[in-house]
């Protein structure tokens, strides 16, 4: 008898019990172990003549386009990650653009006006809560950015792209850091996080794994996004007279972070000091942008966190620290 034939088993010890009945939130979306493995798949059935890609992009979206021997063309991003209108797409060609920080509503929808959307790609790891468009060939998401799981990516297309045959069967392993980050403070984590991340390196397109799966649907997606909005307006009433970045509320629907850019030095350094944790997202890219945009944009831009986890007492913590900062402390 094979496993497929084998009767569901009874009794037993219990698994983990979670909250069901909940949807994907995208549920039209195809399920990968990782939003890089979801863009693998699609440019593996696309195979475009080339891809214009955002030199401020991470190394795993660019490796997923060399496995698959397409060729690729860098583009520069202005400082409010604009794509510039120099850009010609041919048939056959792409575009890759990225909801940067998951505020780039505007920058999206001038793109849709300006290209055919049928030739444009648009990386939404950022900004989960947004809609997918439609109109564009494809929109990729990638959920372990905003809740607490093991991998996972999504991918809404309107290609015609079968699932993988094979399932994704590493989530156990990745595992580790979420429970310790449950009952422990987050350093006693950190290796394992940063373990479980390097094991997604690999892009060959599998499904997400039923772990996964299992944990997306218990998790209440519509609180969450109620949460980091009201959080993120919170943060931008009291920041807003100090960021460099100008950012149109009214646009968003429940951004990764709050994007703080300012000239107070070592604010980095001084929050992580007080145990508020600040990622350095997109740093492979510093390689192929000018030094300038290096530091005004991959190091200059404090991405604080401002999600479902946290209150306004939290809120209220973080922004004391910055206002100290930008009033002498630690400069």
């Amino acid at each position: 008898m094979s496993e497929t034939d084998m009767p569901n088993a009874i009794g037993g010890y219990f698994e983990i019990e979670l909250p069901e009945g909940r949807s994907y939130f995208h549920d039209k979306a195809l399920l990968y172990q990782s939003a890089r493995a979801a863009f693998r798949a699609l440019v593996k059935e696309i195979k475009p003549n080339r891809f214009f890609v955002p030199n401020f992009i991470c190394d795993s979206m660019i490796s997923s386009l060399e496995a698959e021997n397409i060729k690729y063309v860098f583009y520069d991003l202005d400082k409010s990650f604009n794509v510039p209108n120099s850009i010609t797409i041919e048939n056959g060609d792409l575009l890759l653009y990225v909801n940067y920080y998951g505020v780039c509503q505007a920058q999206v929808d001038r793109l849709l006006e300006t290209y055919p959307p049928r030739q444009l790609v648009f990386d939404f790891a950022h900004a989960f809560f947004e809609p997918p468009k439609l109109q564009a060939l494809a929109t990729i998401y990638s959920p372990r950015k905003f809740f607490g799981l093991p991998d996972g990516g999504m991918l809404v297309t309107s290609a015609k792209i079968a699932p993988p045959n094979i399932q994704d069967s590493g989530s156990l392993a990745r595992m580790s850091h979420l429970l310790k980050r449950l009952c422990e403070d987050p350093e006693v984590g950190y290796r394992d996080y940063i373990q479980a991340e390097s094991s997604l390196k690999n892009s060959e397109p599998k499904s997400m794994s039923n772990i996964t799966r299992r944990l997306l649907i218990s998790i209440n997606c519509e609180k969450a996004r109620i949460k980091r909005a009201e959080n993120f307006l919170h943060m931008h009433s009291y920041l807003k007279i100090i960021n460099k970045i100008s950012i149109d509320t009214t646009k968003l629907k429940s951004p990764l972070c709050y994007p703080l850019a300012t000239d107070i030095k070592n604010l980095r350094e001084y929050l992580i000091s007080n145990r508020i944790f600040i990622p350095t997202y997109w740093k492979d890219a510093s390689k192929r942008v000018t030094s300038d945009w290096n530091e005004t944009i991959i190091k200059g831009i404090i991405p604080i966190p401002i999600d479902q986890r946290y209150n306004k007492n939290d809120l209220s913590r973080i922004i004391s620290l910055v206002l100290d900062a930008t009033n002498g402390i630690k400069k």
